[in-house]
């Protein structure tokens, strides 16, 4: 029986460091209107919270890829199950993801859009776990780097379980 491990992060050092990347994403795309694109379920707390801290105008929109099964484990394949309402051709886009690990989801994901033909394609990540690491991505913008440890909260679950938390921390069986 899994349990809720050592914090990672509270809440507060997740408000944090969530303003500082609203401030510079604001800066860096002072005078756009960015789409984000926010990747469900596991990012929509970061996402929302992300844009209020953006001082600039801006698009949420979501996406739904399925890489994970009800293990914790990868299962290596990823497919868009829910796709963006908005075209993204010809505008700059930010990935907005929860985690990434081994790189998978997110490679595919960004090969999957730039066939779309945006005028810039990023990614905002809130955690990054490069000791899971399979395929190299790029990372534009980062919240926390983490160890190799599966997290929970904050919108990060373990069959859909523990999402609401409000901080990040280590899940334990």
């Amino acid at each position: 029986m899994e349990k809720i491990g050592k914090i990672l992060f509270t809440e507060e050092e997740i408000k944090e460091r969530i303003k500082t990347l609203g401030e510079k994403i604001s800066k860096d795309y002072e005078g756009k209107e960015p789409v984000l694109a926010c990747i469900l379920k596991g990012a929509v707390y970061f996402a929302v919270d992300l844009t209020r801290s953006l001082s600039i105008p801006h698009i949420l929109d979501f996406i739904s890829i399925l890489s994970y099964g009800p293990s914790k484990e990868t299962f290596g394949v990823v497919r868009i199950i829910k796709d963006l309402d908005i075209n993204i051709y010809n505008r700059d886009v930010i990935i907005v993801e929860d985690i990434v690990d081994t790189g998978l989801s997110l490679a595919y994901l960004l090969r999957a859009l730039k066939t779309r033909e945006p005028s810039s394609l990023k990614v905002c990540t809130l955690l990054d776990c490069p000791g899971r690491r399979i395929i190299d991505v790029p990372i534009d913008y980062k919240g926390f780097e983490i160890p190799n440890y599966y997290v929970i909260g904050y919108g990060l679950d373990y069959k859909e379980k523990y999402r609401n938390l409000k901080y990040i921390a280590i899940l334990e069986e």
